[in-house]
């Protein structure tokens, strides 16, 4: 399978997961003033519009991280693909956190949320890069031993 299109596979499955877990977090009760799609909603002039939101969430999942996972995985440091995708994850939540939770005016690191939101995001990146690398060597075939697991 073409790698580019492999990578926009694993980043939707990793966001289909990224958003599992965040639904379920937020029907726990936890960190319910994160919620990322009501963030990009707002962030794209339609506060209320959730669905545009979800929509945005995962075009930058499957599009975006996807196709800059495929482009740079050669040059990502890690021995495996999960590890490459952890890493890569990580590097983009450390965007999401100096830019992106700024201009969504909750401020550096989400902190006006207080210390959770940063390390439930931290966490949920994690979660999401390890998907992400794990299933694009399973259909790139990046890593043979891991078909054989």
């Amino acid at each position: 399978m073409n790698r580019y299109l492999a990578a926009m596979i694993a980043g939707f499955v990793a966001t289909f997961v990224l958003s599992a877990l965040m639904v379920m977090k937020s029907m726990m009760g936890v960190m319910p003033a994160l919620d990322i799609a009501a963030l990009l909603a707002n962030m794209m002039g339609m506060p209320g519009k959730l669905a545009i939101g979800w929509l945005g969430h995962f075009m930058i999942g499957t599009i975006g991280y996807g196709l800059m996972f495929a482009a740079l995985y050669n040059s990502i440091p890690g021995t495996s693909a999960v590890m490459r995708g952890i890493v890569f994850a990580v590097a983009g939540w450390l965007v999401m956190m100096v830019v992106f939770m700024p201009i969504a005016g909750i401020g550096l690191f989400a902190m006006n949320l207080g210390i959770m939101a940063p390390m439930m995001t931290a966490v949920l990146h994690m979660v999401f890069g390890a998907v992400l690398g794990w299933t694009f060597a399973k259909l790139a075939g990046t890593e043979p031993e891991l078909s054989r697991a």
